[in-house]
């Protein structure tokens, strides 16, 4: 998959107006993602990544393995994306899930492994909700189902 069918694949599922939203969804989800695990993890998960995408996780990020919860994700990818946080997560399942879809098992269990999923650690396992679900269909669009962050 390259740069332009994976903002594609973005921007159907979330069904935005144009492909720069998709762009801002996918670069403020991986991003603030590749912000929070550590480098090494960010590389790996991004390898099988299109290109430009695989720079959202890694040489845009300065910093890696910073440490904050699904609240704070959500708040942050909200920020970036200038859409409410429930949106913000939400669009943050669908690129996630996309991203798994993409990705060997391997690195995307290592991927979970980083972030603790327990609501009463830091509440990462409403990232995985859509992956946890079975992964995105069709008939899926438009819902945002369990959308505020918990924690």
């Amino acid at each position: 998959m390259d740069f332009d069918e994976f903002t594609g694949q973005v921007q159907h599922r979330l069904e935005l107006a144009n492909t720069g939203e998709a762009v801002r969804a996918t670069r403020a989800t991986l991003s603030t993602l590749g912000r929070r695990i550590p480098e090494g993890n960010a590389e790996d998960l991004a390898a099988s990544l299109p290109m430009e995408v695989k720079w959202y996780m890694t040489g845009a990020v300065s910093e890696h393995g910073q440490r904050f919860d699904w609240t704070e994700f959500v708040e942050r990818v909200s920020e970036i994306e200038n859409v409410d946080r429930p949106e913000a997560a939400y669009r943050s399942r669908v690129v996630v899930d996309l991203v798994h879809s993409l990705v060997p098992e391997s690195d995307f269990q290592q991927l979970r492994d980083q972030l603790p999923e327990s609501d009463d650690d830091e509440g990462w396992g409403n990232l995985f909700e859509i992956v946890d679900a079975g992964g995105w269909q069709e008939s899926d669009a438009g819902q945002t189902g369990s959308d505020q962050p918990s924690g």
